[in-house]
């Protein structure tokens, strides 16, 4: 495939400064090994994360000059509601200053300890909200998430079969509620289908379980039904959107994602209960319920943003830059995660480095080789972000898959350098038998891969 042309042009530049790999060493040895320590300035391109790293649009930067930094009832607040009420259907909610702010919120109402929330893949932040809560984070992902080589349009699907497993031998009152996330982060950025979420919202009825979405990708999730189920084929996404949303109680969302903006989140709720309960609870951590812990301007820009995201010349060039550099990289021979997500290129660690053990963390000694070689910052999705002790038998506990993310902030990098990017990492599995393992000296215990430090093994 071409890759297609960026639906923009370019109004301001940012000057990227080219270092040395002697530069690159040093720089890694003195942060631990641990891409996340690095300065920015001495990454040249940056697919940590595509969470509020993207370019925000002309009409974003103008709408925020309307922003109103009144402290209760700010008009921005009222224009943000109604680009809520358009895109979502949704009528309750509050603005947070980020995604895991609205888990918080969410978690730390709905949930207790000793409970189970069940998910197709719960992400980082969204599971240490619940394990500190003294809850646990239940992954049920389709058997096919787990095979980064198996071409399946929606790898993201929750499992319905161990789904209703959990909900049938679950105490009463155990599953406070079930979540999707969407896309899924975990498994590569892959989709939900639509037919996916109707089974699951029929299913926790049964039960009388409530769904929310883990929304952060909603828009990317969307295009993919429009793209790739054959009852929304050709469907506006915008109606997609609308029908996704309509089959669950609520939601919580990074507009650090498809709001287009670079900070912000939502928590939506249908219970009119549960809503007064977190707005009251908001006021204490958060700030007043009409700014959430941001500005007015922030406001302006997730308003308009949120609009945007729907644009289907937006949406193929966003998700069509991930699946042309994917084909490119499968085409040299390069393990990547098929099919392609919306939101990154996945690098299957373990099969691109088949020499190196779990116990050696072979997702962040990939990471770290591609910043040696080439200045390019990824992120280890695997052994360092998810394995765990098993607190009886005091085993550790691996994931089914090492991934190294390479997230594509949106709007941001051209055709021209993310094919830079691919030229890369095919250079680097030629040499792939030099990289060495890694081994942790240091570690938080919750979200260890944000702190820890590493060296050789």
């Amino acid at each position: 495939m071409k890759p297609i042309p960026e639906p923009f042009r370019i109004k301001m530049v940012e000057a990227l400064r080219p270092s040395t790999r002697e530069e690159r060493v040093r720089w890694l040895e003195e942060a631990g090994y641990n891409l996340f320590n690095l300065r920015a300035a001495q990454v040249y391109i940056d697919l940590l994360t595509d969470s509020g790293t993207g370019a925000m649009s002309d009409r974003q930067w103008s709408a925020m000059l309307r922003g109103d930094e009144s402290y209760a009832g700010a008009e921005s607040f009222y224009r943000l509601a109604e680009a809520v009420e358009e895109v979502f259907g949704f009528t309750q909610f509050v603005p947070t200053h980020q995604g895991r702010a609205a888990e918080a919120l969410l978690f730390g109402i709905m949930v207790r300890a000793g409970q189970s929330v069940p998910n197709n893949w719960h992400f980082d932040t969204t599971r240490a909200n619940l394990e500190t809560i003294g809850a646990s984070a239940v992954d049920l992902p389709i058997p096919e998430a787990r095979d980064t080589a198996r071409d399946h349009p929606f790898k993201g699907n929750i499992d319905l079969a161990r789904l209703e497993q959990l909900l049938e031998q679950a105490r009463p009152g155990q599953v406070p509620l079930a979540l999707l996330t969407v896309t899924s982060n975990g498994v590569g950025g892959q989709p939900v289908s639509l037919d996916n979420i109707a089974q699951t919202r029929a299913l926790l009825a049964r039960y009388g379980v409530p769904l929310f979405l883990d929304a952060c990708r909603f828009a990317e999730n969307a295009w993919f039904i429009h793209q790739r189920e054959p009852d929304w084929s050709g469907k506006p996404v915008p109606e997609i959107v609308h029908a996704m949303f309509s089959l669950v109680d609520g939601f919580t969302f990074s507009a650090k994602k498809d709001g287009l903006a670079n900070i912000g989140g939502l928590l939506g709720v249908r219970d009119k209960a549960v809503f007064e309960r977190v707005k009251q609870r908001m006021v204490v951590i958060e700030g007043f319920p009409t700014y959430g812990g941001l500005s007015g301007r922030d406001l302006e820009a997730m308003a308009r943003g949120l609009r945007e995201v729907l644009d289907p010349a937006y949406l193929a060039h966003r998700v069509g830059q991930v699946c042309w550099m994917v084909e490119q990289l499968d085409q040299a021979g390069v393990p990547v995660l098929k099919p392609a997500g919306g939101h990154g290129v996945f690098l299957d660690a373990r099969r691109f480095l088949p020499h190196i053990p779990q116990a050696q963390f072979p997702g962040q000694a990939l990471a770290t080789a591609l910043f040696v070689e080439t200045g390019v910052r990824g992120c280890e999705i695997g052994s360092v972000m998810f394995a765990k002790r098993d607190e009886l038998t005091g085993e550790m506990r691996y994931p089914d898959l090492d991934l190294v993310r390479l997230a594509i902030p949106r709007r941001m990098y051209t055709n021209t350098q993310l094919a830079w990017v691919a030229d890369g990492i095919v250079e680097l599995y030629a040499q792939r038998e030099r990289i060495r393992g890694m081994r942790i000296v240091e570690q938080a215990p919750v979200l260890r891969h944000f702190t820890a430090r590493f060296v050789p093994a």
